[in-house]
């Protein structure tokens, strides 16, 4: 059975101009539930946006996997008065039904995981014509009428005694292609909730809200972290191993300094087998010139979504997250700090860096924050 995956997104948004694309952890907030997607059960994943530069960010910055897709949607479907089942139709009608399960996901649940898109999956194939997220909430709801909806307020019961009730959270909805032929909605027939965790049942609608399900995806982040030992070690580049600074010339880039000191503490770490990797939303030969030189063999330019990129690197060699080291210094370098192994932001970094760093360096970028890096490296992989 084909099952497909469907991110809509549009371009206007009345509370967070431009959510959409707005960066969560420093990369864009429909990344966030797009690539758990890519690595779910999910067959192929379709991105449907009015939004030309969300297009081309997917094709640039997802063509390390040929599971997705971005196709521009009308203007009507995303107008402000349409409905996302306008858009889910219009796409259906397009490629005439060409799948078995359909599956829905929104862009502004970050929390979804992959065991969350395949446990609906699962709903589907265990005989459910529909399926969807829900949380489990424990609150006591009241109706206008002022009357208690879902207990008895004069026999008001302990929290542990209380079944509670399921809410949908808006993540994720499956459902088979007959249903949806037949009713035109996400959910229709037999329907089957199954749970996802509390966390998940968040709004982001203000910029309040931003602040606060974007702490709440860094603490998730940080809560995964295991402490193995380090065989990769991940350099971001400008900010890392250089000051930050950059000689233009009127034909373009001319130089960047950087540490001799740094490409001793590189060595080091090839003695003691740890591999360096180059990850920068920079697309510069001067760079590449210069990575080639310290004989690092993986380097990724123009990187816009690190994290994204970093988890489809560790999936294809199978590697554990938590045996990576990253040194980063600004915040699209933040998700992936706050999810391997050991974090490190150099002397000079951005303070909200520092904040999530495991390690914060005595050394400045290219002033020698690498080549203290590999010494801490040396050390702590001597326990394992």
């Amino acid at each position: 059975m084909k099952a497909l995956g469907f991110v809509p997104l549009r371009k206007g948004s009345k509370g967070i101009p431009g959510k959409n694309k707005r960066k969560m952890l420093g990369r864009p907030l429909f990344c966030w539930v797009l690539t758990e997607a890519i690595f779910s059960k999910l067959d192929e994943v379709i991105v449907f946006t009015d939004d030309t530069e969300i297009i081309e960010f997917v094709e640039n910055q997802f063509s390390w996997t040929s599971k997705v897709k971005a196709i521009l949607r009308s203007e009507k479907s995303a107008d402000d008065i349409a409905s996302t089942e306008s858009a889910i139709l219009e796409y259906c009608e397009k490629v005439a039904y060409d799948f078995d399960i359909f599956c829905l996901l929104q862009a502004t649940s970050p929390f979804t995981k992959v065991s969350d898109i395949n446990a609906g999956l699962l709903k589907i194939e265990e005989g459910a014509d529909a399926s969807l997220s829900v949380v489990k909430t424990h609150r006591f709801i009241w109706n206008q009428k002022g009357e208690s909806i879902n207990y008895e307020y004069a026999n008001r019961p302990r929290r542990q005694d209380f079944k509670g009730l399921l809410v949908e959270n808006g993540a994720v909805y499956c459902t088979t292609k007959k249903a949806l032929q037949i009713s035109k909605n996400r959910i229709s027939g037999n329907i089957v909730p199954f749970e996802m965790p509390e966390v998940s049942y968040t709004e982001i609608d203000s910029e309040a809200d931003w602040i606060t399900v974007e702490n709440l995806l860094a603490t998730d982040l940080r809560k995964q972290k295991v402490n193995s030992k380090i065989t990769h070690l991940v350099l971001d580049v400008d900010g890392v191993f250089t000051d930050g600074k950059v000689l233009f010339s009127e034909n373009g880039e001319l130089a960047k300094s950087f540490d001799m000191r740094d490409g001793m503490g590189l060595e080091i770490l090839r003695q003691y087998q740890v591999k360096v990797m180059v990850m920068t939303s920079e697309n510069s030969a001067l760079v590449a010139a210069r990575m080639k030189k310290l004989k690092i063999e993986t380097v990724f330019l123009g990187a816009k979504d690190k994290f994204g990129l970093l988890q489809g690197y560790c999936l294809k060699n199978n590697l554990e997250i938590s045996n990576l080291a990253y040194v980063g210094d600004d915040v699209n370098d933040m998700a992936n700090m706050c999810r391997v192994g050991w974090s490190f932001a150099p002397a000079n970094a951005m303070e909200e860096i520092k904040r999530i760093a495991d390690v914060n360096l005595a050394k400045k970028s290219g002033e020698g924050a690498i080549r203290e890096v590999a010494q801490f490296i040396q050390k702590y992989n001597t326990r394992f």
